[in-house]
């Protein structure tokens, strides 16, 4: 019985994290810049009473 191991191109596979992060970013300031700030608000305080983190 052989076993043959592929191995992925150093460049295709630290290229694609990269570019996910920066597009996820982009994408993260994108809507927060654009949403009211007492909803960006309201989604934070609801995001940590969720987790069980107390906020007041």
């Amino acid at each position: 019985m052989t076993t043959k191991t592929l191995k992925a191109s150093a460049v295709g596979s630290s290229i694609l994290p990269a570019i996910f992060a920066v597009v996820l970013g982009l994408g993260i300031i994108t809507v927060t810049g654009h949403v009211q700030a007492s909803g960006l608000h309201d989604a934070a305080h609801d995001v940590r009473h969720a987790t069980g983190f107390p906020c007041h």
